[in-house]
């Protein structure tokens, strides 16, 4: 891989936890040094098959279908309206003449798969996202997503830790 230190946009991949704060402000820093935009990114687990079995032993298939679909789009609508709500609550004004963003987007996925996807749709030149730890024996360890995003990725991912 060749790098080229020209990096023009930055994906910020959130997970809208109590530790994204933090995150994002690294996304500002980065995207600052840089003179880049920022893609804010959230992706939306669709339901798991165990949820669906179990509405669709009580709901005709269709409606079953309908549902889910009302159901996502409603919760993509939700989450767009919180990380729009959360970058004004972080930015100051003079932030937001400085760091333009780019867009706010708000999909539904398997993160890692759909973080990878959409940097390489917006050719994003780095991914930043939090390493989203949870503790084994009292240790934190990365999270999944994280974990398959940096093992992946053919662009630069800043992992920050969130605890």
């Amino acid at each position: 891989m060749k790098y080229d230190p020209q990096i023009t946009t930055i994906l910020y991949a959130t997970d809208m936890g109590d530790e994204t704060r933090p995150v994002f402000r690294f996304a500002i820093d980065m995207a600052k040094h840089y003179n880049a935009e920022i893609i804010m990114l959230h992706v939306v687990e669709p339901m798991s098959d165990m949820a669906r079995a179990i509405i669709s032993n009580y709901l005709d298939q269709s409606v079953s279908r309908e549902l889910e679909k009302k159901g996502m789009k409603s919760v993509l609508e939700k989450m767009r309206g919180r990380l729009e709500k959360f970058y004004s609550e972080e930015c100051d004004s003079d932030e937001k003449s400085t760091v333009t963003i780019k867009e706010v987007m708000v999909v539904s996925g398997r993160p890692s798969e759909e973080i990878l996807r959409i940097a390489e749709d917006e050719k994003a030149g780095m991914i930043v996202m939090g390493k989203s730890a949870r503790k084994v024996r009292g240790i934190g360890v990365m999270g999944s997503s994280a974990r398959r995003v940096s093992r992946l990725s053919k662009i630069p991912v800043l992992v920050i830790p969130t605890s």
